[in-house]
């Protein structure tokens, strides 16, 4: 149960902000409410074993499941995702169902694992796996690399009472990293876009957003394992994320880890939170600064934006300017990674300023932002796909706006002056 301060932050809230229909939504106090996720949660058999699957989209007014026919009804992507948010629920309450729940979903990380040891992505309603749409193929992508997190999250969690799942899961991890291993050189060699200097040694030459993910699950491996093999490979993404780094304190972009090329785009840049996890592995002051230069600097430039969708940069005689820029849309895996970045500062340095940015993040979810709405109603678990303009918001509550929101908000329910911060927030801008 969370504290009374909780529900006062509900209280006020529900007085002062109506959700898109303008109707009030329903609740007695602020929770992680975990009924949205448990309705797109699905348990189904493949190779005749249990496995738990959560359906990709979900759309307003009913919220029943809805696929898609060229991708699928579920993915590894979304899966993985909820795997973790399920394990970090259950080591918070203690809550074995939903352990039981995350260990179902990562049999169905491990089901959709290929020979090459890279994974498939979708599966279609008869539960085939879908192996040839560009969003689905067994290869060095989003999917592999989220299902490499969620895998080397688990593994603490089985290893004192199931050590034969424990041993299945490192199995498949040791797969994924020596495929990637295969595929990875030290070249040091670079592209200039637009007048910016690149490294191409990053996935897809320049993605510094998909290596962030693979750090999280090579520093889980090790830290597990103790394998120094991954040392090399660890440092040598962390010095391309480095020169993904552009602007300074005064200089726009103030920080910011370009995503991809000369982009920076808003989803899935969880390069600061990488960077502060391997640190103390690595012990790197470096890339522990840059990803607190980012957090103090460009963190405050986007929520004085109200947060940006993307941008593209150009460089011309030392200065960085802006090709294009854009405000919306705006979606909850925006902001998940800028939450878990800020608590991952606040507890490598205990500045309690990091821990109060991070409840003025998840602020975005019930009502800080453009739009003025409420995107999270904890009297249902439903999170609104996006803020499509200043006047709109997407009705529609699919797998990765939930799983988002609900690892962003029990991120701060750990953490008390996080808690606290949000709910002073609140108080003040009620009023």
């Amino acid at each position: 149960m969370l504290s009374r301060i909780f529900t006062i932050l509900l209280i006020l809230l529900v007085a002062s902000c109506k959700n898109v229909n303008n109707e009030v939504p329903q609740s007695d106090e602020f929770r992680i409410n975990t009924a949205h996720l448990d309705a797109l949660y699905e348990e189904i058999i493949l190779s005749d074993d249990t496995v738990g699957i959560i359906h990709i989209y979900s759309e307003y007014p009913d919220y029943e499941w809805v696929g898609d026919d060229d991708e699928g009804i579920a993915c590894v992507d979304d899966v993985a995702r909820a795997a973790i948010f399920y394990l970090k629920h259950y080591k918070s309450n203690d809550n074995t169902e939903s352990l039981r729940k995350a260990k179902n979903l990562i049999e169905f990380l491990l089901y959709m694992q290929s020979e090459n040891g890279f994974f498939y992505n979708f599966i279609f309603e008869d539960y085939s796996i879908n192996k040839t749409h560009k969003n689905s193929i067994n290869e060095s992508n989003w999917w592999s690399w989220r299902a490499l997190w969620a895998l080397t999250e688990s593994m603490q969690y089985f290893e004192d009472f199931d050590t034969n799942f424990e041993s299945k899961i490192l199995n498949s991890i040791t797969a994924t990293i020596n495929a990637y291993k295969n595929q990875r050189s030290f070249s040091n060699t670079f592209t200039t876009i637009d007048g910016i200097k690149l490294p191409n040694w990053l996935p897809q030459g320049y993605a510094s957003d998909r290596a962030a993910l693979i750090i999280l699950g090579l520093t889980n491996y090790h830290n597990h394992t103790s394998d120094s093999t991954v040392i090399p490979y660890l440092n040598k993404l962390c010095d391309g994320i480095l020169m993904m780094q552009k602007g300074d304190s005064l200089q726009s972009p103030f920080y910011a880890f370009l995503s991809w090329q000369n982009i920076w785009h808003a989803y899935g840049n969880s390069q600061s939170y990488a960077l502060l996890k391997t640190s103390s592995v690595l012990k790197r002051n470096d890339i522990k600064q840059a990803a607190l230069n980012e957090i103090n600097y460009f963190y405050d430039y986007l929520i004085k934006e109200s947060y940006l969708n993307n941008f593209k940069l150009t460089k011309e005689n030392n200065s960085y300017t802006y090709l294009t820029k854009q405000k919306l849309p705006q979606i909850a895996y925006d902001i998940r990674p800028m939450v878990f970045a800020c608590l991952e500062a606040f507890n490598l340095t205990k500045d309690t300023l990091h821990a109060v940015k991070a409840s003025e993040l998840a602020g975005w979810f019930i009502g800080s932002n453009i739009a003025k709405k409420q995107m999270y109603n904890p009297s249902n678990g439903i999170t609104f796909d996006g803020i499509i303009s200043e006047d709109e918001v997407n009705l529609n509550s699919g797998a990765e706006s939930t799983i988002e929101a609900l690892l962003s908000l029990l991120a701060i329910e750990q953490n008390t002056i996080s808690k606290n911060s949000l709910t002073k927030y609140f108080v003040q801008n009620s009023n």
